[in-house]
């Protein structure tokens, strides 16, 4: 029997990732070929590891593939897009618009951030952990916050008012989804290899929209104290069809957020779009 080969799966800390991966780390979905090690970091750690190529596959901001295209390819499966929603803006007190403000947000590399380059200006970014940006926005440390995660769904309970959400501006923009999440897989492994690691992410999706509710459970552990039906929801926001597989529209997401924002001269690296297909 041929010994297998250890890759590096990194993913976030959240329930839609871990539903996602649910059934990889409960040996539901296997390879003959590939033993996954999790590595489970916030998005803009795994951001800067695949800077550093250090972690065979892994969850990337849609803006972070920018700096790391030519070491990565894009799986067809696994992204993480929003129709109608996305991050969201929010502040203790009313405020007319971003200008001189500082606003806590959840790494430089991620797609909110670029997001909030394309549809504000004049804000003084403040660079934290997605996890901390509430709070600190409760406290009055900054005056406005770029929420991610489970942030876009709780951010009321925490007292705190909606400023704009970023989905909507998109949705008003184009029918198109929004593109925030992606999965990708070092160029230079065997293409023989690169399809297995995507077959059994596919299949991992699949299973846990098959078996939503053991894969609801599994996942929850990762709701940083969401109750279930907010779990559920928040879930099921971010695993949809573009997770099982980005198709066409998809792909024409991607292509209008990076043109958008070279365009308005926020990136200067044409993207270079190859996606591995199941």
């Amino acid at each position: 029997m041929t010994e297998k080969i250890q890759m590096k799966l990194g993913h976030s800390p959240d329930a839609d990732d871990a539903f996602m991966f649910y059934a990889i780390d409960k040996n539901k979905v296997t390879s003959d070929k590939i033993d996954f090690i999790q590595v489970v970091e916030d998005i803009q750690s795994l951001n800067k590891r695949a800077l550093n190529k250090e972690l065979e596959v892994t969850a990337i901001s849609a803006h972070g593939y920018l700096k790391v295209q030519n070491d990565y390819r894009i799986m067809s499966c696994g992204a993480s897009m929003g129709e109608g929603y996305g991050p969201i803006v929010v502040s203790k007190e009313p405020i007319q618009d971003l200008e001189g403000k500082r606003i806590g947000v959840p790494g430089m590399l991620t797609s909110a951030y670029l997001l909030l380059c394309i549809f504000a200006d004049g804000f003084i970014p403040v660079e934290m952990a997605f996890d901390e940006i509430m709070p600190a926005v409760q406290s009055g440390e900054i005056e406005t916050g770029l929420l991610i995660h489970e942030g876009q769904l709780t951010y009321k309970d925490a007292g705190l008012e909606l400023l704009f959400d970023i989905g909507e501006l998109w949705a008003k923009e184009t029918s198109l989804p929004l593109p925030l999440g992606l999965n990708v897989v070092k160029r230079d492994i065997s293409e023989d290899l690169q399809k297995e690691a995507h077959r059994v992410h596919k299949q991992s999706i699949e299973y846990a929209l098959i078996h939503k509710e053991e894969a609801l459970e599994y996942a929850m552990q990762w709701g940083r104290g969401m109750k279930k039906d907010v779990g559920e929801k928040f879930v099921l926001m971010y695993v949809n069809e573009y997770t099982v597989e980005l198709g066409q529209k998809g792909k024409a997401a991607l292509e209008y957020l990076f043109n958008r924002a070279y365009e308005k001269g926020i990136i200067t690296e044409k993207a270079n779009l190859d996606i591995l297909e199941g």
